[in-house]
């Protein structure tokens, strides 16, 4: 094993369950690891935090007891190359063949089902398994390794003042007492912006970053993409959040998304059966966007219209990534525009964001993620809580209906953690969040008149650890603020 791959994937705290995957004979075959023979299954019970190695992507040939659980790979051979040489020091030809379990870790890699961002050069990494050094470059210039489409600003920028009095908390958290200096270099941390009646209180950079510079927002986006729904709403493409999908995404008709309205798929409760376990090769979201699409349709809208139904719709909140984007498709398809081209039309023009923006798009090259992958400064994060929080006004006039912003940021359907409105997640201590996976946030506490945002590059997606003494520093700044 190349123990310089070993130490980052440690780094990165990856967890894999191997449970459903024993009975697969690849993992019963034995490697050379470290200068001893063990299988896949010893190596992760012995290093449960480094599992994802290169034994997971050893192609072997016929005849060593799998060929019932191999499958030939339909990714193109310089993604496929690309995955297995970047990350596992493995020469691939175009002729390889990967197993499923190859093709499941894949999937993963490549974040998101049926949406796989597009990178500018086949043997660039995937997002997940940056380095420091990759991230801290990486997640402020998105746009040279990735396509993207632009939100372009406008003339007008909405002023953030700043403060007479701005913010310095201390506050304890474990066995220390922390600063916000502290706080950022220890969870690496790229920016802290506060408003608080629409002032900067607080503002402070880190890993190299300067005002100008983007970050990218993962999942913060699916929020943005939320109020594009209620904007079209209020633009009258779409009819109201009963409407049905397939009235706008009409190659959904006569599948399980029949009678699911657009409320339902915003509070992910649509009630499609979506496997979205990472440890199962032959779930949702190992195969989506991995198998043929169909001629002139989306992928992901390809795959997605063959899911069988599972429960009722707007019954049971269940997470499904796959969704979030069919929304950025829906709402694409009913206004008759690019994402991006809406998005500056509605807000960072008519709010006044100070700078473009920038919005990866999936694997066809054309739709922008509507689950993932903003990119903008830090001020424009803030910016973008001040409009949800100001109603969704911009130059005097509603741009998303005031009730639809009500709904969206309060408890519309119970999922075990706070509740979920749409798109965005409902906390018990009062707050709002849009949430991104590696650190990002947009935390809004609509009766303190306060918004924290926080840009990161945590070392691990999500971490209980990192998560809680983020939750620390956010009820730091909250209790400091009240004194202002």
């Amino acid at each position: 094993m190349n123990t310089t791959a070993a130490r980052q994937l440690r780094d990165r705290r990856v967890q894999f369950d191997l449970g459903p995957l024993r009975n697969i004979p690849f993992f019963r075959v034995k490697y050379p690891i470290d200068g001893k023979v063990c299988s896949p299954t010893g190596f992760a019970r012995q290093h449960p935090l480094e599992p994802l190695t290169r034994p997971f992507v050893l192609l072997h040939s016929p005849g060593r007891g799998d060929s019932g659980a191999r499958a030939r790979s339909r990714l193109s051979p310089p993604v496929r190359g690309s995955i297995l040489s970047s990350f596992f020091s493995t020469p691939v030809v175009p002729s390889m063949e990967i197993s499923r379990v190859t093709l499941a870790f894949c999937s993963l890699l490549l974040a998101v089902p049926g949406s796989a961002q597009v990178a500018l050069k086949s043997d660039t990494p995937s997002i997940l398994f940056w380095t420091q050094e990759q991230q801290s470059a990486g997640y402020r210039s998105i746009e040279k390794i990735y396509k993207i489409a632009t939100v372009k600003r406008g003339s007008n920028v909405h002023p953030l003042p700043k403060a007479s009095k701005q913010l310095s908390p201390t506050w304890g958290y474990g066995d220390r007492q922390w600063t916000v200096a502290g706080y950022m270099s220890a969870n690496r941390t790229s920016g802290v912006l506060v408003l608080k009646d629409g002032k900067i209180v607080l503002e402070r950079y880190g890993l190299g970053r300067t005002p100008k510079d983007r970050w990218t927002s993962f999942s913060v986006a699916k929020s943005l993409t939320s109020t594009l729904v209620g904007a079209a709403i209020q633009d009258g493409k779409i009819k109201g959040p009963d409407a049905m999908v397939t009235d706008y995404v009409p190659e959904l008709k006569g599948s399980a998304y029949d009678g699911v309205t657009v409320r339902q798929l915003l509070m992910m409760s649509s009630g499609v059966k979506w496997n979205e376990d990472y440890t199962d090769p032959k779930s949702d979201v190992a195969q989506a966007g991995f198998t043929g699409s169909e001629p002139d349709m989306d992928p992901l809208v390809s795959y997605m219209r063959h899911l069988p139904r599972a429960s009722e719709p707007g019954t049971k909140w269940h997470y499904d990534t796959g969704e979030t984007d069919m929304v950025g498709i829906m709402v694409s398809n009913a206004v008759g525009e690019p994402l991006s081209q809406y998005l500056s039309e509605k807000v960072w023009t008519t709010y006044g964001m100070e700078q473009d923006a920038v919005w990866m798009v999936n694997a066809s090259g054309k739709q922008e993620r509507g689950g993932c992958c903003i990119s903008m400064t830090l001020r424009d994060y803030a910016r973008v809580g001040q409009f949800i929080l100001d109603g969704g006004k911009a130059q005097g006039r509603q741009v998303v209906p005031s009730w639809w912003v009500a709904q969206a940021t309060a408890k519309e359907i119970d999922n075990g953690a706070g509740g979920y409105g749409y798109f965005w997640w409902i906390r018990e201590n009062g707050s709002y969040e849009a949430v991104g996976i590696f650190g990002q946030s947009i935390t809004t506490f609509k009766d303190d008149r306060l918004i924290i945002v926080i840009n990161s590059a945590w070392p691990a997606a999500t971490s209980k650890e990192y998560g809680a003494a983020r939750n620390a520093f956010v009820n730091a700044l909250r209790e400091a603020a009240k004194s202002i």
